[in-house]
């Protein structure tokens, strides 16, 4: 039996007609709709990818706020009490603008300049991207921008300079988002504000008044046109290197402000004819550094945030700071180096505190430390009325007598500056001869931790040790400080606090500190007041008076002279009913000076600064006056018994008055 298999089945064979198969091919219309859907899907696609890596980590437009201080280089504008400029550090920003306030040709001159279809586009102009694209392809480099002024504007405030692709769109994205917070008239504002002029000028007051010497409102057609001519090239087109350029950008202007009929033809003329004067660039007293470097110390400890357009009206008088650096840099150059002397510094306050002339040494370009508030020295006898002070609120009286003789405390030996001892005195007589021995005995007996809080009291800041030593002014202190202090006396017993700033605001006038009127805090009896100008008057005006030389004509001057050991600093510091002051004279490397004393040079220098400083003012009657011709008549009579006793004990006794020369190390005067 043989197998058998079962054919194979054949395959079943279907057949489409040919209708069918011409219905499924894709006509080419639909093959082109297709390619031109995809084309479409991956152009829409890379642009939006393009968009948004052009916008990536585009910064946001600040609040309205504060687009005023958006990307501004710090600097402080100083002015005086009339706001005119002492000086500016960093660049020069304009007061603030309004378009209102301004002549119509002034803002026109800009749009006609930088953006003619302003008050048209929504912040980018592409009508004028077009045109400048047409022309730098023609070209084939960059020769013409597009920038419209709110671009321009955006650029300054939010972005770089940079040239790219990634910038110019954003910059054009943020104009358009600007145009929608702000009007045109507020973009426009902000644009003349703060759009830079060269020659480090921001904003159109700034260069008004540093080319022309005037406010923007008084610009005329021809120097608004010059103006607007900056702007597109400022550091190329300065107008006091390259004015003749300058010109050329500015008969464009014109014609462009003629074209525009925001002029007439006429107008147009005359502006091209007009005469451009230029002012000769302003000069700041380079002496002025000391003022200036103690000003903006304060002002970083008074305010938490300095504006960064800060303008700072300063208490100092100009005339009176710039004579008295003058006269004290003068008189050193003349005669320091025969006294060994190289260094000053003065300061100069009213009665109310303010500081009208800070001198911090001979020359700030050669040294700007300043030796009014950074330095400290021993002030020697300058230090004796903090002492005196406190014996008469202990109850003393300036006609109790002591006796000048030598003295011990403990391993202390004080000696006068002459060397000489004058026997019984009054305390008055002994302050007005700047006695040492008197003035130690008092400190030692009112106590010299005492001594030390009441300096304090009256406005010494530095450290005080309570040694036997300072009632004769061992320890350093600033002129700022002593100045401080004696401003107690002058006042009737008020502390002072000199300053320097009377106000801070930012170039649009917004007030970030004013000095207050507060109420001074007595520190001191009134009656004690009195009694001690009545001494310090006899320390100027009595012919033994270490002070003689500090008189001013026709004024009362209270004060007192102070020496350091082996003459390495010497001071005067006194006052009248109008101002206080005082000079220290010595060397930075404190060697010692050829015997100048408080009273002779630094007295003298007092006198002749004060005297600067009180041209034209009617002399005033200095509180405690009337008791300084007041002499107690008994106390007289005991001075002229004890002194006779005293004389007729040491002749007796073939001793002298006079101190051993080859005794203790000669104390301060």
């Amino acid at each position: 039996m043989t197998d058998r298999h079962p054919p194979p089945r054949m395959p079943r064979v279907i057949r489409v007609p040919a209708q069918a198969l011409a219905a499924r091919r894709l006509s080419p219309l639909r093959v082109a709709l297709i390619v031109i859907g995809f084309l479409v899907l991956c152009g829409g696609g890379w642009a939006l990818w393009k968009w948004q890596s052009l916008h990536s980590g585009m910064p946001k437009l600040p609040e309205v706020a504060d687009l005023w201080q958006a990307q501004r280089e710090p600097a402080i504008e100083f002015i005086d009490n009339e706001g005119n400029t002492l000086a500016v550090r960093g660049p020069r920003y304009g007061r603030a603008i309004a378009i209102a306030d301004l002549p119509r040709h002034v803002p026109q001159a800009f749009i006609a300049a930088e953006d003619k279809r302003f008050y048209e586009h929504d912040g980018a102009d592409e009508a004028a991207i077009a045109r400048a694209a047409i022309s730098n392809a023609a070209a084939g480099e960059t020769v013409s921008g597009a920038s419209t002024i709110t671009q321009q504007l955006v650029k300054n405030l939010v972005l770089s300079s940079r040239q790219t692709m990634q910038r110019k769109a954003q910059e054009i994205t943020l104009a358009r988002q600007l145009e929608k917070k702000l009007t045109k008239d507020e973009i426009l504002s902000l644009y003349l504000n703060r759009i830079y002029f060269g020659a480090g000028l921001y904003g159109i007051d700034a260069a008004s008044r540093h080319y022309f010497g005037k406010p923007p409102a008084e610009l005329k057609i021809h120097e608004a046109a010059l103006l607007a001519a900056l702007p597109k090239a400022p550091s190329k087109l300065n107008l006091r290197e390259n004015l003749e350029g300058a010109k050329a950008r500015q008969l464009y202007v014109l014609k462009e402000m003629e074209s525009e009929r925001f002029i007439s033809k006429q107008e147009a003329a005359a502006a091209r004819e007009a005469e451009i004067n230029i002012i000769a660039p302003p000069k700041y007293d380079p002496q002025l550094g000391y003022v200036l470097d103690a000003a903006a110390e304060r002002l970083t400890t008074m305010l938490p945030r300095v504006p960064g357009d800060a303008v700072v009206q300063l208490t100092i008088n100009p005339k009176i700071q710039q004579k008295t650096q003058t006269l004290l840099t003068e008189r050193l150059a003349r005669d320091g180096k025969a006294l060994a002397a190289s260094q000053v510094s003065a300061m100069i306050v009213d009665r109310n505190g303010r500081v009208v002339a800070l001198t911090g040494g001979v020359d700030y370009a050669a040294s700007p430390y300043n030796r009014a508030t950074q330095s400290k020295r021993q002030p020697g006898s300058s230090f004796k009325p903090f002492v005196f002070a406190l014996a008469l609120e202990d109850g003393y009286s300036p006609y109790d007598v002591f006796n000048d003789r030598p003295i011990t405390i403990g391993k202390w030996q004080p000696v006068n500056y002459s060397g000489e001892y004058h026997g019984p005195m009054t305390l008055s007589e002994a302050l007005t001869r700047s006695t040492n021995t008197v003035a130690a005995e008092l400190g030692n007996e009112t106590n010299p931790e005492r001594v030390a809080a009441l300096a304090k009291r009256f406005g010494i800041e530095s450290e005080l040790k309570p040694f036997p030593s300072i009632a004769l002014g061992s320890q350093e202190v600033s002129l700022w400080e002593l100045v401080r202090a004696f401003g107690v006396f002058q006042s009737g017993g008020y502390r002072l606090e000199p300053y320097l700033i009377e106000r801070v605001t930012d170039s649009r006038g917004a007030v970030y500190y004013e000095h207050p009127a507060s109420e001074r805090e007595r520190v001191y009896p009134e009656d004690l007041t009195a009694e001690m100008n009545a001494m310090m008057m006899r320390v100027v005006s009595a012919t033994f008076g270490t002070g003689g030389r500090a008189r001013i004509p026709g004024w009362t001057v209270a004060g007192k002279t102070g020496t350091s050991q082996e003459s390495r600093d010497a001071w005067f510091v006194g006052f009248t009913a109008a101002y206080l002051g005082g000079v220290w004279v010595g060397n930075d490397d404190d060697t010692p000076m050829k015997r100048v004393t408080g009273g002779t040079l630094p007295a003298e220098l007092w006198s002749d600064i004060m005297e600067i400083a009180h041209e034209g003012q009617k002399p005033e009657a200095l509180f405690g006056a009337s008791r300084a011709v007041i002499l107690d008549p008994a106390a007289e009579q005991r001075i002229t018994f004890y002194r006779g006793m005293a004389q007729a004990f040491a002749a007796a006794s073939g001793s002298s008055q006079t101190a051993s020369r080859g005794g203790p190390v000669q104390q301060a005067e």
